[in-house]
């Protein structure tokens, strides 16, 4: 039995020290965009802000596979819905912590919101 796919250990710093995450949903091919992820556990994980239809959330829900970029490096991913209440909860605090700057802080607060941390999702590497 083989365990769950992670990155590479160079690419978590990149990650985790990065403020933004560029991420294509799908496997059409379209632009990058960036985002806000957190590492926790040695996991990628990411939540959408908002729930729009065309969102990188819901082409996610229906093609769970696309790419982000890390170190001018791209990586295919797999989209995973979390559900473990306490990864999420450590997640909320990975973000919390994260992005805590004035400019940011209210966006961090949206994104631990009961609506943002339904959508929590986990990169997983291909």
């Amino acid at each position: 039995m083989t365990g769950k796919r992670r990155f590479v250990d160079e690419i978590l710093p990149a990650i985790r020290n990065s403020k933004i995450l560029r991420i294509r949903a799908g496997t059409q091919p379209h632009r990058f965009i960036g985002i806000w992820a957190v590492v926790v556990e040695g996991r990628v994980f990411v939540r959408s802000w908002s729930l729009k239809p065309r969102s990188w959330y819901r082409t996610f829900l229906e093609e769970p596979h696309g790419a982000i970029r890390v170190a001018d490096r791209q990586f295919l991913v797999r989209a995973v819905p979390t559900r473990s209440e306490r990864l999420k909860d450590a997640i909320d605090r990975a973000y919390l912590e994260k992005y805590n700057t004035p400019a940011s802080i209210t966006y961090a607060e949206g994104l631990v919101g009961a609506k943002s941390r339904a959508t929590t999702t986990e990169l997983v590497p291909l």
